[in-house]
């Protein structure tokens, strides 16, 4: 089964994409932290990471970094999801290392493709 970890501080937005993935099947790991969320990645491993970009302890630029930089969680794909949509936050969230970046609001099904698509 294909494990997703999904990280947001916003416990509305972790509550629907929680519900999205689990609709498809999927195995999700909800955290509201980033510290957390990154504690969770290196012992869990996910298949894939959705990562909100702005949060309060550990940005999604920084947990896309921390998780880049170690090798036990180097190769997980990631996707930013946040608010931020110009082309200097998508170009910083790519320089962090995302795989792919997704604006707010999202539809269910745009989620789930890229999901799959970076799992498949």
């Amino acid at each position: 089964m294909t494990s997703v970890l999904v990280v947001d501080d916003d416990p509305i937005i972790l509550d629907v994409v929680e519900m999205v993935l689990r609709g498809r099947g999927l195995d999700v790991d909800t955290r509201s932290s980033g510290r957390d969320a990154v504690r969770a990645a290196h012992d869990q491993h996910p298949d894939c990471a959705v990562v909100d970009v702005s949060m309060p302890d550990m940005s999604g630029l920084e947990v896309c970094r921390a998780l880049r930089e170690d090798q036990d969680t180097s190769d997980i794909p990631i996707i930013l999801l946040t608010g931020r949509g110009q082309w200097l936050d998508v170009a910083s969230g790519f320089d962090a290392g995302a795989d792919d970046y997704l604006v707010k609001p999202f539809t269910p099904q745009e989620l789930l493709t890229r999901v799959e698509a970076l799992t498949a």
